[in-house]
């Protein structure tokens, strides 16, 4: 799909200061050689503001508007939506046990010692892990690149490679031998939750992940370039990844032409395992801005999205009150916690320029968007670094966006 940019003067930014936003990110990023390539899209209502595209694709190849990039958790946001389509189907309810859809977990155990060498010491949790903690991410599951815990080693030593072969029921039931990190509902944790919820909908829906995304989110929204594993005709359009290095900058992680991301996978991973366009993310976010529906196609329901764009943290708090992760996508003050989304609950306290009540989320190679309903304003940010902690630009961009609105 060809995007369309507007006179964003005529959408109420001042076009100027949009213009030194991609100049800024030129400056500092690309020219330094800190970062592969740059793009841009910021929108308003259902048009485009501003487009930019800067640095190569490839080596030689300049990026393109229809280049396909990794967005890793920006997949999280996709899965969500799609699980919420279930809830309000009545067929699960975020009250309800985990184990009655997942009986494998039944009798899954909170830490209290041991790891590595040692068996693990478990005690029953207070509570059982429900449906609304893997969505809030307060299930007291982790991620293996914590590297805090004996339970984030257990999940190293076991390895969850969704390109391994292994699949979602091998998945589902390595978890099951680890310990929770905490009691479900007391705390946030940056985790597999999300996978977790891909495995449900499958078990749920009598679909794979994929084949679900495609009937009820891509096929009605147009999302044409959105996939787990990249079709052989477009791998000419996949971008090269990088991961930092201190003394190269960025060293060589995944190429476009041989990517990973377009070879058999074990899993559809609902935590992280879409490739994805600006034009196709855009679709997404403008049926979000829509209160759940874009052109027609209804995709959720405009209170269920409500919800999920409400703090669901406990006692209201915020991130930086109930956090136990080493690395997640919100670090600031100010940001709390939906279902599926981080989402701004006092915005003087994120010391950023935006509105309270803006959701948004990133992914692991500094991809990112947000979603402003107060402004009508979306941003989506892709390029391919990763880990995305290493540079402050998507606080740069938000900062320079909101200084261009008139």
């Amino acid at each position: 799909m060809t995007l369309t940019v507007s006179d964003p003067d005529s959408l109420g930014f001042h076009g100027p200061l949009l213009d030194r936003i991609p100049a800024f990110i030129k400056a500092k990023y690309l020219d330094t050689g800190l970062m592969p390539h740059a793009a841009l899209l910021i929108g308003r209502g259902d048009e485009i503001a501003h487009l930019s595209l800067q640095g190569e694709a490839r080596p030689g190849q300049p990026l393109t508007e229809d280049a396909i990039f990794r967005i890793a958790s920006m997949t999280k946001p996709v899965t969500s939506v799609a699980f919420m389509q279930l809830v309000e189907q009545g067929k699960v309810a975020l009250a309800d046990p985990v184990h009655r859809y997942l009986p494998e977990w039944k009798d899954m155990g909170v830490f209290v010692s041991g790891g590595g060498d040692q068996p693990f010491i478990t005690r029953p949790p207070a509570s059982p892990m429900r449906i609304i903690d893997l969505l809030r991410h307060t299930s007291g599951l982790t991620y293996s690149f914590q590297e805090r815990t004996p339970v984030d080693a257990a999940y190293r030593k076991l390895g969850f490679e969704r390109f391994d072969g292994g699949d979602i029921d091998h998945f589902i039931a390595s978890l099951a031998k680890i310990p929770l990190q905490f009691d479900p509902g007391t705390s946030w944790n940056y985790s597999v939750s999300t996978d977790v919820l891909g495995a449900i909908i499958e078990r749920i829906s009598g679909q794979s992940l994929a084949e679900y995304f495609q009937q009820h989110i891509f096929d009605p929204l147009g999302m044409e370039d959105t996939h787990f594993a990249l079709p052989a005709e477009k791998i000419d359009r996949a971008t090269d990844s990088y991961s930092f290095d201190p003394k190269a900058k960025m060293k060589p992680y995944d190429s476009g032409a041989d990517t990973a991301w377009a070879k058999t996978i074990g899993y559809f991973s609902g935590g992280g395992g879409l490739m994805s366009t600006l034009s196709d993310y855009h679709l997404f976010c403008r049926m979000l801005l829509n209160d759940g529906q874009l052109d027609g196609a209804r995709i959720i329901g405009r209170k269920t999205l409500e919800l999920m764009t409400s703090n669901h943290l406990p006692g209201g708090g915020d991130l930086t009150q109930h956090s136990k992760a080493l690395f997640s996508e919100a670090e600031n003050a100010g940001a709390g916690f939906g279902l599926g989304f981080a989402t701004t609950i006092d915005n003087a306290a994120t010391a950023i320029p935006g509105s309270t009540g803006d959701f948004y989320w990133g992914g692991m190679f500094s991809t990112a968007f947000f979603v402003d309903p107060v402004e009508d304003v979306i941003m989506i940010f892709m390029t391919q670094l990763m880990p995305s902690s290493t540079y402050p630009i998507r606080r740069e961009i938000k900062t320079m966006l909101y200084a261009a609105l008139d």
